[in-house]
């Protein structure tokens, strides 16, 4: 077929993909519905609609326009739902900063992202605005229902409309739609810079993937700031559903919400699964009412699938990364399925599975990029390539060209390929330690201890834990001539660093090292692992 030059896209038949998308249709299509809960307060598709249009009047009025970075420090509340659309909306780029971090990191990603204002929420206000101050970028405090103050920024009582195009600004869909950073290998973040046609996508993909629509009622356990809410805080709009916000995680809140809410869908960390399993609230469920809850890092039990499924939860394994909009591939299971023994279906949903519909497409190659056999034994990296990988990493090339080698992102996930398709990852090449949800870089911690005095050599691996997936454990090698203790070490630890990082356990030995002086990491994964003391 000939290549017409009349056949070459047009403005009636082409605009950029962005997530804007849904919420116009939304509050044009079903304004009336209901949009978000949280606390007391329930609003509607159009009165979310306002809520938007207020913070992105509240960003212009403050001088942001296109290409400027907005910081958001907030746990999962109507506004920082509401800054996935309103940020973008003004052409501007949400920067979702992780309420746990600490004062130091936080101020760094202020610093490497140009930030041009913060908004935090009170529970993060304190951090969020020293961190501010030292970067000289201005802070807002939003509202406390509770115990409303003079200088709190107050959306909700805003009296505003949205525009009729919401995509006014949006001219490329390649554009940057949010900066999120993560650990990575190294203790300084990356910026890790999405697009609105990945983010378009992916939502759409996790629409389809988790069965999302009209009548779902999707309940915010899964921090926002997390790339996105794995996207989601898009998807959910996408699908026409109800957000159900909770700012934070309590078993008793959860299992309340569930009830009151009629929750279908949730998505969390395995650490909040067993926070469920051992709170007397369970006693409230209703196994009857199903909810289907996606969760990642760790990969579930054979007690955890048992004694979720018995409080009528049943599970999906996702598996991805901040670089990749979130989630890549997905494992739940068939009906058939469903009927095996526990023990068959823990080894299932072990397994990573296979992509969703419109996420990247995956590759498990060896060191020469050839695709491994799907044998189930021969080990290889996984490697991604398709529309919903980030842009790159802000202000890196260095380190973008390397992920991108060779033409496929480089995760650093070791992973075989079972015959039926299936992934399932066997080891991890970086050395990131994934806690509760949380990426831990080893090599940040490594650092922090060798600022002890008494430290000679510190080396720091993954042991497996039943409640948080992962926790970091240190082998220190101590100096001959100063006394050291596992307590001078966490106090050490716990002014440097911010909790969720800090070391379960310190273990005192000489460390293992090859000819060459490199530590044997695998040595020490053993020990961690099984158990035993030096």
């Amino acid at each position: 077929m000939r290549l017409e030059a009349h056949l070459a896209r047009r403005e009636a038949n082409h605009r950029p993909l962005t997530p804007l998308y849904f919420l116009a249709r939304a509050v044009t299509g079903f304004p009336q519905r209901k949009a978000v809960a949280w606390r007391d307060r329930t609003l509607s598709y159009g009165e979310f609609g306002s809520l938007v249009a207020a913070m992105a009047d509240h960003l212009r009025q403050n001088g942001v326009g296109p290409g400027d970075v907005v910081s958001v420090m907030s746990g999962n509340r109507p506004e920082m739902l509401a800054a996935h659309y309103a940020v973008p909306m003004v052409g501007a780029v949400l920067n979702s900063i992780n309420t746990r971090l600490d004062a130091a990191t936080v101020r760094y990603i202020l610093d490497h992202s140009e930030s041009r204002l913060v908004i935090a929420d009170p529970a993060s206000f304190a951090l969020a605005s020293a961190a501010a101050r030292e970067a000289g970028v201005p802070v807002f405090r939003l509202v406390d229902p509770m115990a409303p103050a003079v200088d709190d920024l107050d959306l909700f009582s805003t009296d505003a409309a949205l525009p009729r195009d919401l995509a006014a600004a949006i001219t490329d869909e390649w554009q940057p739609i949010c900066l999120n950073y993560t650990s990575g290998t190294t203790g300084t973040p990356k910026g890790v810079v999405y697009h609105h046609r990945g983010a378009y996508l992916n939502a759409i993909g996790n629409v389809l993937a988790l069965g999302l629509g009209v009548g779902t009622r999707y309940l915010w356990i899964l921090p926002m700031f997390h790339c996105n809410g794995w996207c989601h805080t898009w998807a959910v709009t996408a699908a026409g559903g109800l957000h159900v916000c909770l700012d934070r995680v309590d078993p008793a809140e959860i299992f309340a919400a569930i009830e009151r809410y009629a929750i279908t869908h949730m998505a969390c960390a395995p650490v909040v699964l067993y926070m469920l399993l051992n709170n007397p609230a369970r006693a409230s469920r209703d196994p009857a009412r199903r909810v289907t809850v996606a969760t990642g890092g760790a990969s579930p039990t054979s007690a955890l699938i048992l004694e979720m499924d018995a409080l009528g939860f049943d599970l999906i394994h996702l598996y991805g990364l901040t670089e990749s909009f979130g989630p890549v591939t997905m494992r739940g299971l068939s009906e058939a399925e469903a009927e095996r023994p526990v023990s068959e279906r823990a080894t299932l949903l072990a397994r990573q599975g296979s992509r969703h519909l419109t996420a990247n497409q995956v590759l498990i190659a060896d060191v020469d990029g050839n695709e491994t056999p799907w044998d189930g034994e021969t080990v290889g990296e996984i490697l991604l390539s398709g529309n919903t990988l980030m842009a790159g990493y802000y202000r890196d090339a260095d380190a973008t060209v390397a992920a991108f080698a060779a033409g496929r992102f480089h995760t650093g996930d070791l992973a075989v390929r079972h015959p039926d398709g299936d992934i399932e990852i066997r080891d991890r090449s970086k050395d990131v330690i994934i806690s509760g949800g949380e990426n831990i870089s080893s090599l940040e911690i490594e650092s922090v201890l060798h600022q002890h005095p008494g430290v000679l050599m510190a080396a720091v691996v993954a042991a497996p834990d039943d409640k948080w997936g992962e926790i970091p454990v240190a082998f220190i090698e101590p100096r001959s001539d100063q006394p050291l203790s596992p307590e001078d070490l966490k106090a050490f630890c716990r002014e440097r660093l911010a909790g969720f990082k800090l070391p379960r356990r310190f273990l005192f030995r000489e460390l293992p090292k090859t000819a060459t002086g490199k530590i044997q990491k695998f040595v020490l994964r053993d020990i961690a692992r099984d158990g035993e003391e030096p």
